[in-house]
């Protein structure tokens, strides 16, 4: 069964940096394009960066210049440098993996979120 698995979030002061990892493991054939969104209550689900198969990447104009997504093909793994955060960036984030695995007559090419980390920044 193919999970995926976030890290990293925590409390940081204004200014501060955080990255935040997303893993993919189970039994797939591969991984198309990434992403991370956040929440926060009473506000529908955003995005915050996506990257491709092929490592282009798409940033929010919130977090353009101060955020970094990177991804290891090796290791499954999504990475989101976050620098000079601010309170306004507080929020669940949720990494998004496109995932293509074995189903249970052929493969099939689906969307797996993981459970949300949160990340709070103190002003």
């Amino acid at each position: 069964q193919v999970q995926v698995v976030e890290s990293g979030g925590g409390l940081v002061q204004a200014g501060g940096s955080l990255r935040l990892s997303c893993a993919a493991s189970g039994r797939f054939f591969g991984i198309g394009d990434m992403g991370w969104y956040r929440q926060v209550p009473g506000k529908q689900r955003e995005l915050v960066a996506a990257i491709t198969s092929g490592g282009t990447t798409n940033y929010a104009d919130s977090v353009k210049g101060r955020f970094r997504l990177s991804r290891d093909n090796v290791k499954n793994t999504m990475y989101l440098q976050m620098n000079s955060l601010r309170p306004e960036d507080t929020a669940v984030y949720y990494c998004k993996q496109t995932i293509t695995a074995p189903s249970s007559r052929s493969i099939s090419t689906d969307d797996y979120w993981g459970q949300g980390t949160q990340v709070t920044v103190s002003s």
